[in-house]
């Protein structure tokens, strides 16, 4: 189920978690939140950017920033750092 966001349209008239955006798991197939589950403020839905998978080159870079070295197998049992 896909995750959307939502925020108060008024964030003075909405309680504490609608004043801030918030998320909510919802069905394609269910309407748009009009209402904070809540308090009952009105709501709009936020376009979010979506969450895209890194490549793995990117997780290599972070790796090898951390300080973690990257083992290539050389022949059986036997390995060599490649950074």
């Amino acid at each position: 189920m896909p995750i959307y966001d939502y925020q108060a349209k008024d964030p003075a008239q909405g309680c504490a978690r609608c004043r801030e955006p918030f998320e909510m798991m919802r069905r394609l197939t269910d309407p748009p939140l009009e209402r904070c589950p809540h308090c009952g403020a009105p709501v709009v839905k936020l376009v979010a950017a979506p969450a895209l998978g890194r490549s793995r080159s990117a997780l290599d870079d972070r790796a090898k920033a951390a300080g973690f070295h990257k083992l290539k197998r050389v022949d059986k049992g036997t390995f060599e750092k490649q950074y």
